[in-house]
């Protein structure tokens, strides 16, 4: 929360200094306990200036948090919201939009279509926070978790990805490669499905038993938090990588190619991923029409 803070400082410093005059309307979507509602007032009390927060959260459980909060900690300039943000009405236009939907890989817990249905109430000069987000994959070993898979006895949870923290695993490719970008505003309001195909390129002979997914996330300006092992974030415990299983483990050589196939899909109800290999051994698609494994919208 320390890098949110230091983002929406930022961006008040920066609204400031274009002549914009306090109190600027903050809308924090998702609210939770309220660690992104307190973000936001210490970021405007460090900026020297006002803001008005509309908290807007739909778990019952944590409104009481947040109502509860407002008293103890005199947030007399936050209003909480106990609805879905799709089915609300703010009273004036945002000037920041601040969330963290994000889960372990970026879009699965549909923060690019969360903050698509918020994104009405942004002002036409307004910011969302975080601005873009981007998948990352790369190839695992992993027998211990693929046998837990297994032990199942069934195809849907081969065809389920899992948050999981990887302990015994191998990585035998150094590529980690994007998958799945979404930026914010996205003002067209153009489709969230997604297509990727990446290759990756085994530096030892390995048995692949999936793939490993992390995020990467811009705040804003240059801020941001990633649990990509490339650009990974001191301090980010919160979350765990996420394992996308294969039925059959592909065996794969030194120097050869691993050709994946990735799709982010949804209709009316649902989001979700359909995932295979075509190279070096073809694999049926995983998850065809979110028959296993979907995220309810």
């Amino acid at each position: 929360y320390v890098q949110y803070e230091e983002a929406i400082f930022r961006c008040l410093q920066n609204k400031l200094a274009g002549g914009k005059t306090a109190p600027f309307a903050a809308i924090v979507v998702g609210a939770g306990r309220g660690p992104l509602v307190a973000a936001v007032r210490s970021a405007a009390v460090r900026a020297g200036t006002e803001v008005r927060v509309w908290a807007v959260e739909k778990n019952p459980n944590a409104v009481i948090t947040l109502k509860h909060r407002c008293q103890i900690e005199g947030w007399t300039n936050v209003e909480v919201i106990s609805c879905d943000m799709r089915f609300w009405a703010a009273p004036q236009k945002a000037d920041i939009i601040v969330s963290e939907l994000l889960g372990s890989f970026g879009d699965n817990e549909l923060s690019p279509e969360c903050l698509d249905g918020a994104q009405r109430f942004l002002a036409d000069d307004g910011v969302v926070i975080p601005g873009k987000y981007t998948s990352y994959l790369t190839p695992v070993t992993t027998p211990k978790l693929w046998n837990d898979v297994k032990n199942y006895n069934d195809l849907a949870h081969f065809e389920t990805a899992y948050v999981v923290k990887f302990h015994q695993a191998f990585y035998p490719s150094k590529d980690i490669h994007e998958c799945f970008t979404f930026t914010h505003p996205n003002w067209e309001l153009s489709s969230n499905d997604r297509y990727a195909e990446i290759d990756f390129t085994a530096e030892v002979d390995a048995l692949v038993h999936g793939f490993a997914g992390y995020f990467h996330c811009d705040l804003y300006e240059g801020l941001d938090v990633s649990i990509n092992p490339d650009t990974y974030s001191e301090g980010m415990f919160s979350w765990f990588p996420i394992y996308f299983p294969l039925r059959t483990p592909v065996l794969i050589r030194a120097g050869q190619k691993l050709k994946s196939h990735w799709w982010r899909c949804s209709n009316e109800k649902k989001v979700w991923y359909e995932w295979t290999v075509s190279e070096p051994t073809p694999q049926p698609v995983h998850n065809p029409g979110g028959r296993s494994y979907y995220i309810g919208k």
